[in-house]
């Protein structure tokens, strides 16, 4: 293998030359299988650091009869979501000592679902974590081989079948979240949903229940796409209405999209509308005013998600499911309506 113009990996044979071992020593040394005498040892070791060598984990794996890479199905790697649950699972696997392998699900349909799936199993994969945020998460799921270990991560308070998955409950959060607004006084509370692509909103059913539950005539849900472009065009449409006091927005981008377009519309944040995001992204402590968002945790569901996956990797078979709330967190976005 190649890595750039002159350069050559060192291989094993490489590392036995520098050593002054045998090559057999030396995959005695790595595999841990045999003793090997310790001064013989130390040269091994040596020539290894010395040279750079990395052991090949495939080949190892089929040695040892021990396959130490998991792959991850996603829809998307950029989103947010996406991309803080990849690294949970990958921080946890290193822990691990294993490997990872992400492949996009470029959509829900069988063909893009399949060649995605032929594409990650051609290796020697432990077992596979599917993010199931999207309609492509949910098809690569029901179309995993029998017998390959599945963990799914996505969110929702329970989940039907025999796959254990790794949860985050998002309708229990956007209940909260709409209760919470309900409590500062505002009569009813709008709801700017993203995308579900097929998919069960938690977010959107949470919000629904509240309302129903506090017999509040339930708005109609604003559709919307999951970026802060989108929050900012249904932003200029609500700047005109007087029956908007309150508004709980699908993401965080959403919500930034939204206060941008009431501001340049001398709509005040939140002395005329309290608005509420959901993700807790970085910068939204940072905005002016401060976003009162739902904390998700999405490193934490990839390392739960890994977690249970390696459980089943050992043959625990009792692996069960594992669900969060996230909590609300309280900033300068919301306040009591006027008047």
């Amino acid at each position: 293998m190649t890595t750039q113009k002159g350069y050559r990996a060192p291989v094993l044979a490489d590392v036995a030359r520098a050593a002054r071992v045998s090559v057999p020593t030396v995959s005695r040394v790595l595999n841990g299988t045999k003793y090997v005498a310790p001064e013989l040892a130390g040269r091994v070791h040596e020539a290894i650091e010395r040279l750079g060598y990395r052991p090949n984990g495939a080949a190892r794996s089929m040695r040892s009869g021990r396959r130490t890479l998991v792959s991850v199905f996603a829809g998307a790697t950029a989103n947010y979501g996406y991309a803080r649950t990849l690294q949970g699972i990958e921080t946890a696997a290193r822990k691990a000592g294993m490997s990872v392998t992400i492949t996009v699900v470029e959509s829900g349909e069988d063909d893009d679902v399949k060649r995605a799936i032929d594409l990650a199993l051609a290796q020697p994969t432990a077992g596979a974590i599917v993010l199931e945020f999207d309609r492509a998460g949910i098809n690569a799921r029901h179309m995993l081989p029998d017998g390959l270990p599945v963990i799914v991560a996505g969110g929702g308070s329970r989940r039907t079948g025999g796959v254990p998955a790794a949860l985050i409950d998002e309708r229990t959060a956007a209940r909260k979240a709409t209760e919470y607004l309900l409590r500062l006084g505002h009569r009813t509370v709008h709801h700017i949903a993203g995308p579900t692509a097929g998919k069960h909103s938690g977010r959107t059913d949470g919000w629904r229940a509240a309302l129903t539950d506090a017999k509040i005539p339930v708005p109609a849900v604003m559709n919307a796409e999951w970026d802060a472009t989108s929050g900012f065009r249904w932003g200029e449409r609500i700047a005109g209405r007087d029956d908007v006091t309150a508004v709980l927005c699908g993401n965080d981008e959403i919500a930034i999209g939204l206060m941008r377009a009431l501001a340049d519309r001398g709509i005040h944040v939140p002395r005329d509308i309290s608005v509420v995001g959901f993700d807790d992204q970085p910068l939204v402590a940072m905005w002016q005013p401060s976003l009162t968002t739902v904390d998700q945790d999405f490193e934490d569901l990839g390392e739960r998600a890994f977690t249970i996956l390696e459980q089943l990797v050992d043959g625990d078979m009792t692996a069960t499911s594992s669900v969060v709330v996230p909590q609300l967190v309280v900033r300068e976005s919301t306040a009591p309506p006027r008047g």
